[in-house]
């Protein structure tokens, strides 16, 4: 089993494909490099989503995000890249991926990307006393 950065994302059956149910992740390490300045950048991002058919492998995912650690990437983009890729091998029925910045040049930044699946349509909210 590898342990190197990799740009694969290994799935694995979902067990309850019959209902809606949330998963929520947090990634707390995530690393890139200012393509401006080639400083690093920190970032901790929150995976939620409703799958479908597939469930994202925890182990693929941290060498997913391992990949990005030597790339130059604006934080709208690379998260909007990972979304994507995530969102391709899990065919996901609602997705939604936050990148929490760390600050540079004063300013902390936090971009939220979603994807649906067509017809999707969420239960409604529950709000509880």
């Amino acid at each position: 089993m590898t342990t190197l950065p990799s740009t694969q994302v290994d799935t694995f059956p979902n067990p309850q494909p019959e209902i809606d149910y949330t998963i929520r992740m947090t990634i707390p390490e995530f690393t890139c490099l200012c393509p401006k300045t080639g400083q690093p950048d920190f970032a901790t991002f929150e995976l939620e989503y409703v799958p479908d058919l597939a469930c994202v492998e925890l182990k693929s995912l941290k060498l997913y995000m391992w990949a990005f650690r030597d790339r130059g990437a604006f934080h709208e983009a690379v998260t909007n890249e990972i979304a994507d890729h995530l969102a391709a091998a899990t065919k996901p029925r609602f997705m939604r991926l936050t990148g929490k910045f760390n600050v540079r040049g004063g300013v902390y930044t936090t971009v939220v990307a979603t994807r649906r699946k067509a017809g999707w349509v969420p239960e409604p909210a529950v709000n509880l006393p």
